[in-house]
């Protein structure tokens, strides 16, 4: 999701918060600092993300501040996931406007050098709490890879039989009309067809900051496609599905702005509110599309 979105998204829910919804909301949120990116291995050693690049799991981001003394000092730690995503948590609000994010470590074949360290954004703050985002980071290999034009020349090799070719992973459904049941979502053979978020994606992050006062700033959107026997984690699941899906495919019935003004709205209505967006999202993941049923379109990933 582009960050414009989530600007707007922000906004229209602070727009549609009555003022005794929003005093309830405020002893519901924590107070918490999030601070999140990419780092992409760098294969080419260009100094840019490039279209062969990709997202570099087990590398260490630091979030680096200037102490009164004006030496540099971690602030704050994590590891990437195996998407390369990171996410670093601080108790309360901290200003964190003059810091910035930089890799201070890599994994064997993408961790020899970092690229330049990235500035945080503040992408809101409100209640007690406020996320910072960083542009791409980036690590470098020893040696270029063997695609790319400042590539070592190497002696050539002895030849071998050739291997026969993987079948490639199936086309991502775009523009096919496909509508997933949660439990799809949670199989691994169907990972490939997550889009935008992974299943580390907080939900906090995911949905924004009314989700986060609900259910905290803990929850994955995988622990999240676990959640029953509450209606509201209920609500979540059937929500996490149809955010999948919306992202999966441009003609779900439900798009992906569509997704998060229902969440919100169900989130600060009541109970009954919750109980009719949670079926809502229900029928429409498992393809009851109004007249016509639609079918989960998803076929096992290749590596």
């Amino acid at each position: 999701m582009g960050r414009m979105k989530v600007v707007l998204l922000v906004l229209g829910t602070i727009l549609s918060i009555s003022w005794e919804e929003e005093e309830g909301f405020m002893t519901l949120a924590s107070a918490n600092t999030i601070v999140t990116g990419t780092v992409f291995c760098d294969q080419c050693q260009d100094g840019e993300r490039g279209f062969l690049d990709y997202g570099l799991s087990g590398a260490k981001v630091a979030v680096v501040c200037r102490g009164t003394d004006g030496k540099e000092m971690a602030y704050g730690e994590d590891e990437t996931n195996w998407f390369g995503s990171y996410s670093v948590y601080f108790d309360g609000s901290p200003d964190l406007s003059g810091c910035y994010a930089r890799v201070v470590g890599g994994p064997a074949g993408c961790g020899a050098a970092a690229g330049p360290a990235q500035g945080l954004t503040l992408l809101f703050r409100m209640f007690g709490m406020a996320m910072y985002v960083v542009e791409p980071l980036l690590s470098e290999p020893q040696v270029p890879a063997g695609f790319c034009p400042n590539a070592p020349s190497l002696p050539s090799p002895t030849p071998t039989p050739a291997l026969p070719v993987p079948p490639p992973t199936p086309p991502l459904p775009l523009f096919e009309v496909s509508a997933c049941p949660y439990g799809k979502w949670l199989m691994p053979q169907y990972q490939c067809y997550w889009r935008a978020v992974n299943p580390d994606t907080r939900v906090a992050i995911a949905f924004g900051p009314v989700a986060a006062g609900r259910y905290g700033v803990e929850l994955t959107l995988w622990e999240a496609l676990h959640g029953r026997g509450d209606l509201y984690r209920t609500l979540l699941r059937e929500a996490t599905a149809s955010l999948l899906n919306s992202y999966n495919t441009l003609n779900f019935l439900y798009p992906t702005l569509s997704v998060f003004d229902l969440m919100n709205r169900a989130l600060v209505g009541s109970p009954q509110d919750a109980l009719t967006v949670a079926l809502r999202f229900r029928m429409a993941n498992s393809g009851a599309f109004g007249v016509e049923t639609v079918g989960c379109n998803f076929t096992p990933c290749r590596s």
